[in-house]
């Protein structure tokens, strides 16, 4: 069964330049759904994500793959630095380290990931969280739950 998905296009994005898409950073929002889509409609805060989950799996798309997101900061991945520039931003709604990922969450992302899994042919070395891109700057997602969205994943494309 797909999960309910919409759109509410953020102006936290970069449209001038190509974006290449090799792979994806995890992110919990820290707060709730509503304040996440709340903070990316306004200009101001100058954050985004390429989409967020709800903990019931729906999903909001805030920024379309082929523009940059601005969810990683200064961030380094497999020597490159500038994750936004090629890594799309994937987000949980809530704090990780407070609450575990909900199955429904885990799920709409695996549905999330399918069609890109398959045209970008990415694999699991082009997965990473934002603690591991920016280190010591930031801490999502909970390692423990970083290690279950990972297992789901290698289960789920490589199973």
């Amino acid at each position: 069964m797909p999960y309910p998905a919409f759109e509410q296009l953020s102006p936290n994005r970069d449209v001038s330049r190509p974006h290449e898409r090799l792979g994806v950073v995890f992110h919990h929002t820290e707060c709730s759904y509503a304040e996440a889509l709340a903070l990316m409609s306004d200009a101001a805060y100058q954050r985004s994500y390429h989409a967020i989950i709800r903990e019931d799996g729906l999903r909001c798309t805030l920024v379309p793959d082929e523009a940059i997101a601005w969810h990683a900061g200064a961030s380094v991945f497999q020597g490159r630095s500038r994750c936004n520039d090629f890594m799309l931003g994937l987000a949980f709604a809530g704090n990780t380290y407070r609450s575990p990922l909900t199955s429904d969450q885990i799920a709409s992302a695996l549905e999330w990931l399918a069609p890109r899994w398959r045209g970008y042919r990415w694999t699991l070395d082009q997965m990473t969280d934002h603690r591991s891109v920016a280190p010591g700057r930031k801490l999502d997602l909970n390692p423990a739950e970083w290690n279950r969205l990972q297992t789901a994943l290698a289960t789920h494309f490589q199973g």
